[in-house]
């Protein structure tokens, strides 16, 4: 407890007027998003437009490799597997500098397993004692599967967000919530396709929970400003939800940071195949708290609330600054 004070450096109340830059916020989300989905889509190459697809949704075959206690020489290895025709071919480091990800995709028409062979035994010849630790082959098939699983994962995650906020509160208040989390889905698959993240299965993972987590926040800030609609029912929406939004904001600030600081140590400390999933997730946790102030709260001001209780004695109004 004596580290509490620490946490006072944030005010117990803020009095931020939101709404009053909502249309601008707005404006800038739309322009985002429409930029967002125009580095997504184009240039369109199926099956992921322009995202950098991973393995699993492309198909290939990835090596794990190890030269402990040595130290790997990328470089060459990249250079002896540049010259035998087995397309692009990735070599990065993978944690330790003695351990290595090899990645390429088999030619249409060609033996998976033999090419394995033939990597293998060219890495062998190349770098000395090696040791593969894992081997994945994901087929044409496959991979357009899993894209397709993908892909429909997270629209039933949507769906069925709507259906809960819609059943939980009331239907302006799901829309709102669904255009926040399009919101966020859309922006995330920009951030992916600008930092040129590998996207794969670990990034649909990353964009679900990211999902969850945006509904999170979007429902806590709901919860509050349905209270508040009840109590202050002569108070203008707006002011209300300037209210709801500064009654949480230190409560969102304080949750959002413990679940930034486990997601930093995840990003420095987990090694390259945990990297980018850190990094989406780190990305979503501050554009979910923007989405739930500036898109999911304005969207119910826009289409309008009903107000239960319309003739009951109104409690006196707190002044909002």
């Amino acid at each position: 407890m004596k580290f509490w004070p620490l946490i006072k450096v944030l005010p117990v109340r803020t009095h931020f007027r939101f709404v009053r830059l909502s249309r601008l916020f707005a404006t800038l989300s739309i322009i985002a998003v429409i930029g967002s989905l125009a580095l997504t889509l184009y240039p369109f190459t199926p099956p992921c437009g322009g995202l950098a697809c991973g393995i699993d949704f492309k198909g290939g075959t990835v090596l794990e490799i190890t030269t402990a206690p040595k130290a790997v020489d990328l470089a060459r290895a990249r250079a002896a597997l540049g010259g035998m025709g087995i397309g692009d071919v990735q070599v990065v480091g993978f944690g330790a500098p003695s351990s290595a990800m090899v990645r390429f995709q088999v030619a249409p028409g060609a033996d998976a397993s033999a090419t394995v062979t033939r990597v293998e035994q060219r890495l062998t010849q190349t770098l000395g004692a090696v040791r593969f630790v894992r081997t994945d082959l994901v087929g044409p098939k496959v991979s357009s599967e899993l894209f397709g699983k993908g892909l429909l994962g997270l629209g039933l995650a949507i769906l069925a967000m709507l259906l809960y906020i819609w059943f939980r509160f009331e239907l302006q208040f799901g829309l709102g919530a669904v255009a926040a989390l399009f919101h966020d889905v859309f922006l995330t698959f920009g951030m992916i396709a600008i930092l040129r993240i590998e996207f794969d299965l670990r990034a649909v993972a990353a964009i679900l929970t990211i999902i969850g987590y945006s509904m999170n926040d979007t429902v806590v800030v709901f919860d509050r400003f349905r209270e508040n609609l009840r109590k202050y029912k002569r108070m203008p929406v707006g002011e209300v939800i300037d209210m709801s939004i500064n009654e949480m904001l230190t409560r969102t600030i304080i949750t959002s940071m413990t679940a930034v600081l486990a997601l930093v140590a995840l990003a420095v400390f987990g090694g390259p195949s945990l990297y980018g999933l850190s990094v989406i997730m780190l990305f979503g946790i501050g554009i979910g708290t923007y989405s739930s102030i500036y898109i999911a709260a304005p969207v119910i001001l826009l289409w309008g609330v009903k107000r239960a209780d319309e003739d009951a004695e109104p409690l006196k109004p707190a002044t909002v600054r």
